[in-house]
């Protein structure tokens, strides 16, 4: 069966191919729930849509990860940070499946879990990237906030408010169990960074945007020049020679169509524009994996857990665009 998207993959020796990590990990954040994520998204068809209307051919381990097993009996807190040693491990597993999804040149899908998962898929697939095509890699992150806080400059100590601090070398750790684990292979550039949907950022993160030039399209730019326009110039930005990883939190939508997730900030993106950014990403060629995370069922799910449903659904929704689903 061919897949029905009509775009050729640029970096993917096996664009056919669907890597899958199904991720039920909660520890990055202090609300109970986002581990419930991947299940969810799978008992409402995702991965069934993915294989049968889109053409994929699946790799995936029929597992929603727990990683029980990593996580310590104590966990104390580190530089402010909270639940440091099970976040690591976590993430350093979790970035060893995925590099080793990407390695064979597949596209690779995880299902998650809070934000913090994101240390191990960008960190997967940049290695991955390195090794196989010689390069850096790009990432859009499309969120309500830009999760690049510094341990010392977090207000909460949630380790999902810091992935691209980590990521990107703002935040460095020697200690080996507590993300000293991230090499040079694992990290992205700022200069290859580009946020869209930001409307919940905390004074220290506007500091590093600003000191660094960080690309970052907030829901004023997404007001002022059309979804059509940002998506323009964040790909213009970008390059049409850049492998893109697409880490899509949830709250990047408004709570009237994604209410289900942890740190919920009103005035986001419509469903369609957000499905509108996953189809201007699939149809660059350029996409080698998406994130789709911080979907928390348990959380404002509504009357009949309805709230929770549109959640899922529009969660579905936006990796069925990014993955090749068109309108027409």
């Amino acid at each position: 069966m061919t897949t029905t998207s009509m775009v050729q993959p640029k970096f993917l020796t096996n664009g056919d191919q669907l890597g899958v990590v199904a991720v039920g990990f909660s520890g990055g954040q202090c609300k109970p729930g986002v581990d419930a994520a991947p299940s969810a998204l799978i008992a409402n068809g995702l991965l069934t849509q993915l294989q049968e209307e889109l053409g994929y051919n699946l790799f995936h381990d029929d597992t929603v990860h727990s990683y029980k097993e990593l996580l310590p009996s104590r966990d104390p807190d580190f530089r402010g940070m909270k639940n440091p040693l099970a976040v690591s491990a976590v993430t350093k597993k979790l970035s060893e499946q995925v590099y080793a999804h990407a390695k064979e040149g597949r596209t690779v899908l995880t299902l998650g879990g809070d934000h913090s998962i994101a240390i191990g898929t960008i960190s997967g697939t940049a290695k991955a990237t390195r090794e196989r095509l010689g390069r850096e890699m790009a990432v859009i992150w499309v969120d309500a906030h830009t999760d690049i806080n510094t341990p010392e400059g977090s207000g909460s100590g949630n380790v999902h408010g810091m992935p691209v601090a980590f990521l990107a070398g703002l935040a460095k750790e020697a200690r080996e169990d507590i993300f000293g684990w991230i090499k040079a292979e694992h990290m992205i550039s700022l200069r290859k960074l580009v946020y869209i949907g930001l409307r919940d950022v905390d004074r220290a993160e506007k500091q590093i945007l600003r000191d660094h030039h960080i690309k970052a399209f907030s829901m004023h730019d997404i007001d002022r020049h059309g979804i059509g326009r940002v998506m323009e110039m964040a790909l213009g930005y970008i390059g049409n020679d850049t492998p893109i990883h697409l880490s899509f939190d949830v709250d990047a939508l408004d709570p009237m169509w994604a209410p289900s997730t942890g740190t919920p900030v009103r005035g986001g993106l419509t469903l369609r524009e957000g499905d509108f950014i996953a189809e201007c990403v699939h149809e660059t060629g350029c996409m080698i994996a998406m994130d789709l995370v911080e979907v928390n069922p348990t959380l404002d799910p509504g009357v009949n857990d309805l709230g929770a449903h549109e959640t899922v659904r529009a969660g579905c929704s936006l990796v069925r665009c990014a993955l090749g689903e068109s309108l027409l």
